[in-house]
């Protein structure tokens, strides 16, 4: 169902990072904002700006550091695994997986007890634990978005808008996995690293009224995938608190269970009141990827739970083994998603800091079942 394929080109300057991995093979997050195309990469500290520059090309290519807009928990070289964004009321907001980590193995290693060993060995990276939100500004001169630490609000006059994120009370940590540490299914989860079914956050939607929708890929618990929504509200200067939510079990977040028959949550984007949930396997795994529609998503007004026959699988997604990994999803139109891919198999690399991704034709949604 791919309508047509786009081409991404980054500008060699900008398009390595510090350890020389490539903007365009670790793509996780895209989101369109006028003529702009939002992009990020799990392996960086900055956000990837491109501008629609022919009907089938997106070029043009400004980043951002993050942390010239944000204050980052770590060093500013520590990958920030940035997997979801979203775009609300003059925002962009931004997450970390909020996982831990395990050491691989080396199978070329001939020291078997030394590769062992290192299976052994979990770190938690403080950056991958980032919540924020970022002015987000158009320049009506250039016709570009802009993103800014500050910057006066476009229709509200002697009102700002102000980079904020969310914290805890502890260096590294925040609120989110503070409430989490204490909730029934997903606790267990922050102890385990994201390739064995631990907490892996790898989608993010934004509402207009400032809620947030958190897609995980993991845990995925007896089959069911989590969605995870909450409202963050300014607290203080450049700070974040939990907002109270009401309908759900815990005063500080609603979950939702999806029945997306095993695979976890890559991306999510918002379509009126239906949420576009991108899903594919858990943990370190290949198999199928699909796109399906959960509808009136955006109103759950309680903690809920979603078979498998009210959700609409719209499409899957192509992939070859170990390669293209749909991860992030941008809504080109009502009728046209383009999706971006982590790995992706050297056809998609036709020349140097390009890659071509794929859009796909949504098919309108079906009659509302009586």
């Amino acid at each position: 169902m791919a309508s047509a394929s786009y081409t991404l080109r980054f500008n060699p300057k900008l398009s390595r990072n510090s350890q020389g991995d490539d903007v365009r093979d670790g793509l996780s997050a895209a989101v369109l904002t006028g003529e702009n195309l939002w992009l990020c990469c799990d392996e960086a500290t900055t956000l990837e700006r491109l501008r629609r520059t022919g009907p089938r090309t997106f070029g043009q290519h400004c980043q951002y550091a993050l942390a010239d807009l944000i204050e980052l928990p770590d060093k500013v070289t520590e990958e920030v695994d940035l997997e979801g964004m979203g775009e609300a009321e003059n925002y962009l907001w931004v997450i970390g997986s909020h996982s831990i980590k395990r050491r691989n193995a080396k199978p070329e290693d001939p020291n078997v007890a030394k590769q062992i060993k290192r299976l052994a060995k979990v770190e938690v990276a403080p950056n991958r634990n980032l919540l924020a939100r970022i002015p987000l500004v158009l320049n009506p001169d250039s016709g570009d978005y802009e993103l800014h630490k500050s910057a006066p609000h476009p229709t509200a006059a002697g009102q700002k808008l102000r980079a904020a994120q969310l914290r805890g009370r502890k260096p590294g940590s925040n609120e989110l996995l503070e409430v989490l540490a204490q909730d029934e299914h997903l606790s267990p989860a922050l102890r385990v690293p994201a390739k064995d079914n631990g907490l892996d956050i790898e989608g993010l939607a934004a509402a207009a009224d400032g809620r947030l929708f958190l897609g995980l890929r993991g845990p995925v618990l007896h089959g069911w995938a989590i969605v995870l929504e909450i409202r963050p509200e300014h607290h203080r200067k450049g700070r974040l608190r939990l907002g109270q939510m009401e309908g759900g079990r815990h005063p500080l977040y609603k979950k939702h269970f999806l029945d997306l028959r095993g695979m976890g949550i890559r991306e999510i984007r918002q379509q009126g009141t239906d949420l576009l949930i991108l899903a594919g396997p858990t943990m370190d795994l290949d198999g199928t990827i699909a796109v399906y529609r959960w509808r009136n998503g955006l109103f759950q007004a309680h903690d809920s739970l979603t078979p498998a026959d009210q959700l609409e699988r719209l499409l899957d997604v192509p992939h070859l083994p170990h390669l293209d990994r749909a991860e992030g999803m941008a809504l080109l139109s009502e009728r046209e998603m383009l999706v971006v891919f982590d790995k992706p198999a050297p056809a998609r690399k036709p020349r140097p800091h390009q890659i071509l991704v794929n859009s796909f034709d949504l098919p309108h949604p079906e009659p509302t079942k009586a």
